[in-house]
């Protein structure tokens, strides 16, 4: 079994270690300020390559595949999840023109993407609930050369910054009848409605995504009129639920250097608090989520990347490692005491934030759903 990563994964890694501390660390307190995004990151991450990752090369990407996705999302999110997660949900939305996109779909939208000319996204979720798709209220109608859109999605990253979304929609009254279509920035009937104002994961963009009577050229399908679900299935599970592991991923080893470093400089009674035993069971409590979900993630992201259906371990992955993010911030609040709180040190944003990895993308409950349903198979 071979644990080592090779050369261009490694030099990819201390790329996105190198951006993550030089370009996003000193913008963190103005996102967190303002909540809104930075799109100097934006602009860095595509000149490194990071925003077609897993775009083929002949569309502008880098396709080096998912295990290096992990890499970049996970030392991104390790200094700002709310930039993690901007870049993942990019790479949702791009997801579904890859996998099935045609080729002119991928020559119009993939290269401009590449280049970090606009962001992508999913839209979704509805107010009627964002775990059970077929739920989707939107409808798709047939009108000559168009589909008319209506409609509205909540909780969408990007939603406002996004110059291209995938949006799912209801085609016919049939249980598989949805339809999955490219939506652009500018289109007559489609903007952003109401921007969230979330506790955590500041600048990274939430809100809604209205559509009325949007007019969608055939064109801007993708597949058929019933591939709606299998798309955006596809892009959830593979994209969206691998995403979220990395940035829970990266935020788990910010918890740990962060308290490592605090515990062997915080003295008490003469001593640093790291001597002292209970401490050192925080802190080890912390190492055992990171290294449990290092390896979760690492062999979901090796499957996928053989082509191999993931699933379950994507599943398995998502909920360790975002759930043990949340148990880490709250480790590396207690360890900083009253500096925990305070809003000069980051474990206490590590804990807004992690709260957020959550829901995205899945539950945990479905996530343990998915997990549970393989292993009674």
């Amino acid at each position: 079994m071979e644990f080592a990563f090779n050369a261009e994964q490694e030099l990819l890694k201390k790329s996105a270690r190198e951006f993550a501390e030089t370009v996003v660390a000193p913008r963190v307190e103005q996102m967190e300020t303002t909540g809104e995004v930075s799109w100097e990151c934006i602009r860095e991450m595509a000149k490194l390559g990071f925003m077609g990752v897993v775009m083929p090369r002949e569309y502008g990407g880098s396709g080096l595949g998912h295990m290096a996705r992990l890499l970049v999302i996970s030392e991104v999110a390790r200094v700002s999840a709310a930039v993690g997660m901007t870049l993942q949900i990019c790479h949702l939305g791009i997801g579904p023109v890859v996998d099935f996109g045609s080729d002119d779909q991928k020559k119009k939208f993939l290269p401009p993407l590449a280049r970090g000319e606009g962001l992508a996204t999913i839209a979704l979720t509805e107010a009627t609930g964002g775990s059970d798709p077929t739920g989707i209220q939107s409808t798709a109608r047939l009108d000559g050369d168009d589909y008319v859109l209506n409609g509205r999605k909540v909780f969408i990253t990007n939603s406002h910054v996004a110059d291209v979304q995938v949006a799912v929609a209801k085609t016919g009254d049939g249980p598989r009848d949805f339809g999955a279509f490219i939506l652009e920035k500018g289109m007559a009937g489609f903007r952003p409605g109401r921007e969230e104002h979330k506790f955590g994961l500041l600048g990274c963009n939430t809100g809604e995504v209205i559509l009325e009577n949007c007019r969608v050229p055939k064109a801007n399908m993708l597949g058929t009129a019933t591939d709606g679900l299998r798309v955006a299935m596809k892009a959830i599970s593979d994209i969206g639920r691998m995403g979220m592991a990395a940035c829970g991923l990266g935020m788990l080893n910010a918890c740990l250097e962060a308290s490592v470093k605090f515990a062997k400089e915080r003295q008490l009674r003469g001593r640093p608090i790291a001597d002292f035993q209970a401490i050192q069971w925080k802190i080890t409590d912390i190492a055992a989520d990171l290294r449990s979900a290092e390896l979760l993630c690492y062999k979901a992201a090796w499957m996928l990347d053989q082509k191999q259906r993931a699933d379950g371990d994507i599943a398995l992955a998502k909920l360790v490692a975002t759930e043990g993010s949340v148990r880490a911030a709250k480790l590396s609040v207690d360890i900083y005491g009253g500096y925990g709180c305070m809003k000069e040190y980051p474990v206490q944003r590590y804990y807004r934030d992690a709260q957020l990895l959550i829901p995205s993308a899945g539950t945990s409950e479905v996530m343990r759903m998915v997990v549970a349903r393989q292993a009674l198979a």
